[in-house]
């Protein structure tokens, strides 16, 4: 795993040397074993390169790299995991180069140089991003992996055009503008998020998974008006799909396997292949082990193929209801890892989040990822590259939404709308106390909030689409909170993309396939664990394990109630059944209790009136009265003031005093 960034400019640059050092020291947890640059004769075009050295750790592993012809510039940050079996194609072909080394990367560019970019791309097995540039046609092309595991920022410094793995690449760039973007603003209060192909920033953008950016020639001097989606062109730059997620779910959904017989044995087949291609490295190497069903078969199938005890990481919590490090231990047992605990205290917590703006480089509330950075903090003290069970809730129906939005929607959408709001604002007028008391008897946490968020959903829900996008927002109405005059509504993007198909739990899956995995989950893993260099690798996001999942019935993922059906199937081999069998969830910490608790005295600062006016991004009104009734105990308000708070904490950190100077008035 790496560390790139580069740019491309009109006309030669002065210091190219001194801005793409710079560029790539602000990335060096990404790569802390090497780093390099490589600049172009005409000094106009430059890469930089930080490099996590995982596969060939020799010096025939260095980047920038360029191809054996020399005709490619490569800077590449990711895995190819199948890159063993290119190695052999090309040899058969024989068009392989004179070998320097065994690294993915140079295999990639001889890949490219026999088969060109677009087919190199879709024969690679793995996660990655890169910039490449193609001496021979005067091309620079900007990739990104099928699921968006690893990201890539793009934007303009002055007339240059840059790049990077992180917003902080960028903003080391000479002459680059941290001006807010009020419609990115406007989407991160929204989904806790800020969405590709946005980004904070209003001339820096996200390219978005599966999509290679070309740029023929001269970059443009200046961005386009709005970000630039697959299939448009701006200047002398484009954005192509090279992999289409909608295109392969549907493929699947539509072609179902014929017997559970079949599709288990696909599944199991493609997982076992997907571990045994992920699990190696030149590196030491372990496993995030929560104990339930997604790591919990990850963890299984890797110590079945090793050879000696596999390495397992759990995280705990001094929070007996938010501890289930016990699961884990019980998993680890039975399979026989060895197997690390950390345990979180509200003092760990509390001294991790002034780290939050810096690690995650624009605004980020997606509380889970203090635990997330926690134990990859722990399994970076044993090991530099670790599976994860990430994704498996979005392929295999894991997330309880699945589970009983559509038959809500289907009693709810019997009653007349007026009928609904009202019923659906009495149950959300309901203290959260008096429904935990109401509902003690249910084994989920946070009772009484999901039963107000859900009621708040239903209240302004006309179509099961609706009912889908308020459960995974926040600020449903962030213009109300953003109190600026003229914020324009913010454009949905991904969050619009919706299956055609008749199965509203198809749909969800999808949806978040393609916008909340990459932009929420992947996000977070990716820059909690790259912030302390550990790799982090996700079996199930191998495109052939996917494309198993989109093939089963829905009664194979969703089946008396319970979730991931196939994958618990295929766990129960392993792990007996009584290990694995108890509510879902979730990666939580107890952030209402530390808002009213340890972070009180921090939230109150950060949330002063006086101060929110001032700034000019907030209406404190419905901040202070969200403030008011979380601090109260009506209402459970932390993740929307978690929003608040992670944006106000991000502000201080990369705008300063000068934000109000660098705003831009819409």
């Amino acid at each position: 795993m790496c560390g790139i960034a580069g740019l491309i400019a009109p006309e030669p640059v002065r210091d190219i040397d001194g801005i793409l050092a710079n560029m790539g020291a602000v990335l060096h947890a990404r790569g802390p074993n090497a780093r390099g640059t490589w600049v172009q004769d005409e000094r106009r075009l430059g890469f930089s390169h930080n490099r996590l050295a995982v596969v060939d750790l020799s010096a025939a592993g260095q980047q920038p790299m360029c191809s054996a012809s020399g005709r490619y510039v490569i800077t590449f940050n990711g895995e190819i995991y199948n890159h063993a079996d290119i190695r052999r194609s090309l040899e058969q072909s024989a068009a392989a180069p004179a070998w320097r080394g065994h690294s993915d990367t140079e295999v990639l560019l001889a890949a490219i140089e026999c088969w060109g970019v677009k087919k190199a791309l879709e024969l690679s097995v793995g996660m990655f991003a890169f910039g490449l540039w193609d001496k021979e046609r005067d091309e620079l092309h900007l990739a990104r992996d099928r699921f968006g595991e690893k990201p890539l920022y793009y934007g303009w410094a002055g007339t240059t055009f840059v790049f990077g793995s992180e917003l902080k690449a960028l903003c080391a760039a000479p002459g680059f503008e941290r001006t807010v973007d009020r419609d990115a603003l406007a989407l991160f209060m929204r989904y806790l998020v800020v969405p590709a192909p946005h980004s904070i920033f209003e001339r820096a953008y996200k390219l978005e998974p599966g999509c290679v950016l070309t740029i023929a020639g001269s970059a443009p001097k200046a961005p386009p008006r709005a970000p630039l989606r697959p299939g448009e062109r701006h200047e002398t730059m484009s954005i192509k799909r090279w992999w289409s997620l909608s295109e392969q779910f549907e493929t699947g959904y539509r072609n179902p396997f014929p017997s559970e017989e079949e599709a288990l044995r696909e599944v199991e087949t493609r997982l076992v292949d997907a571990v045994a291609l992920q699990s190696q490295a030149d590196v030491p190497l372990g496993v995030f082990l929560s104990g339930g069903v997604d790591s919990s078969l990850i963890a299984a199938l890797m110590q079945r193929q090793a050879t000696r005890r596999v390495q397992s990481f759990t995280i705990g919590s001094e929070h007996s209801s938010y501890d289930e490090s016990a699961h884990a231990r019980a998993v680890a047992e039975h399979l026989g890892t060895d197997h690390y605990e950390m345990f979180v205290s509200d003092a760990d917590a509390s001294s991790l989040i002034p780290q939050l703006p810096m690690m995650f480089d624009e605004p980020f509330a997606d509380s889970s990822q203090i635990p997330t950075h926690m134990v990859c903090r722990s399994a970076r003290t044993h090991v530099t590259v670790a599976l994860s069970g990430d994704a498996g809730d979005e392929l295999f129906g894991g997330y309880n939404r699945y589970l009983w939005a559509p038959g809500l929607w289907r009693q709810a959408s019997r009653l007349p709308y007026p009928l609904r709001q009202l019923a659906a604002r009495a149950a959300g007028s309901v203290p959260i106390s008096a429904w935990d008391r109401m509902l003690s008897g249910i084994d989920t946490r946070h009772v009484g909030y999901k039963v107000q968020k859900l009621a708040s959903a239903l209240k302004q829900a006309r179509t099961p689409e609706d009912l889908y996008r308020n459960l995974i927002s926040e600020w449903r109405e962030p213009q109300i909170v953003l109190g600026a005059k003229g914020v324009l509504q913010a454009p949905e993007g991904h969050t619009a993309t919706m299956l055609r198909c008749a199965d509203m739990r198809a749909r969800m899956m999808f949806a978040d396939s393609i916008f909340y995995l990459p932009d929420d989950i992947l996000c977070k893993v990716d820059r909690a664990a790259m912030a302390i260099s550990l790799e982090t690798r996700a079996p199930y996001l191998d495109h052939r394990v996917a494309a198993a999942a989109w093939r089963l019935p829905m009664d194979m993922r969703i089946r008396g109630g319970i979730g991931k059906w196939a994958l618990r199937q295929i766990l129960y081999r392993h792990v007996p059944r009584s290990l694995i069998e108890r509510p879902k969830t979730g990666f939580s910490v107890p952030l209402g209790q530390w808002l009213r608790g340890p972070l009180r005295e921090w939230a109150e600062t950060l949330l002063d009136e006086r101060r929110l006016r001032s700034e000019g991004y907030f209406d404190p009104a419905p901040i202070r009265k969200a403030w008011q009734a979380h601090l109260s105990g009506r209402r459970n308000m932390m993740q929307s003031l978690w929003a608040v708070l992670m944006f106000q904490s991000w502000k201080d950190v990369w705008l300063g005093e000068t934000s109000l100077s660098h705003e831009r008035t819409h």
